[in-house]
């Protein structure tokens, strides 16, 4: 009788050690349908006040209490992070070693990454997106995705901008975490598969839209945003191809004119 109840009592311990590590493991990641409203709102203070299920705010500006925030109030909260480009700006700008610092991207403070050097960049990312996850958020909108096309001082390939890109959507899915898929277009057909949603800039200026059907035929939203087009010469097609689009200014403040 003494052995089957130290039997009994190790099996009970061994379903309870099972049980606590299948609550540790992520749940089901969050997927935004194609339509669905939202808030970009990168600078100045954040008002809350938008009408809209979904906001896209910095991950490094914004609190785990401002994160709460927003769930009591039904949203769901997106984390901008830049993954291709390195930031003079941030807490972590001394961990990045200066040989994958490459040319500036454009925006002051800003260069590009040499993202072939994966053993240096996938701590230094998975850290930020641990932050991402630690404040509450549901997604992680990563940009910077398209350094191949760009003039960035190291001689990137397509190959080694997929190779990135799938690892940047691995460690967030790893962490129960959904992910976008930041621009680049042409390889939207090889990565739309690995991306819970697109956000996209200045399709409907530089007439790339319809590249973006494959995520809206796969049931995934597009998050959308112009700058320089009046909404009248866009807003038709975007309902059409059913994007979430927004007018927005360059710095990204609260001011927006939606579709």
């Amino acid at each position: 009788m003494r052995r089957t109840s130290l039997l009994v009592a190790l099996l009970v311990l061994l379903l309870a050690g099972c049980t606590r590590e299948a609550d540790d493991t992520p749940g089901p990641r969050w997927q935004p349908r194609p339509g669905t409203a939202w808030q970009w709102q990168l600078s100045g203070r954040l008002d809350t006040s938008v009408d809209v299920p979904v906001y896209d705010i910095d991950g490094f500006d914004h609190s785990e209490a401002t994160v709460t925030r927003l769930h009591r109030e039904n949203r769901k909260v997106i984390c901008y992070l830049s993954t291709g480009a390195w930031e003079e700006f941030r807490p972590d700008a001394a961990k990045f070693p200066k040989a994958v610092l490459g040319r500036g991207n454009g925006w002051k403070g800003e260069r590009w990454l040499d993202i072939r050097r994966t053993d240096v960049l996938e701590p230094l990312m998975a850290a930020r997106i641990d932050m991402c996850r630690d404040k509450g958020f549901d997604a992680v909108e990563p940009d910077n995705m398209d350094g191949y096309r760009n003039d960035t001082g190291f001689p990137l390939k397509a190959a080694d901008q997929l190779r990135y890109n799938r690892l940047i959507a691995r460690l967030a899915h790893d962490r129960g975490l959904a992910v976008g898929l930041k621009n680049d277009l042409d390889q939207i057909p090889e990565l739309v598969g690995d991306f819970d949603f697109a956000v996209n800039e200045q399709c409907a200026q530089y007439g790339e839209c319809a590249a973006l059907k494959p995520f809206v035929d796969a049931g995934k939203a597009v998050f959308h945003v112009e700058y320089e087009v009046p909404t009248g010469r866009f807003c038709a097609e975007s309902r059409r191809l059913k994007l979430s689009s927004l007018l927005k200014k360059y710095e990204l403040g609260v001011w927006r004119q939606a579709c």
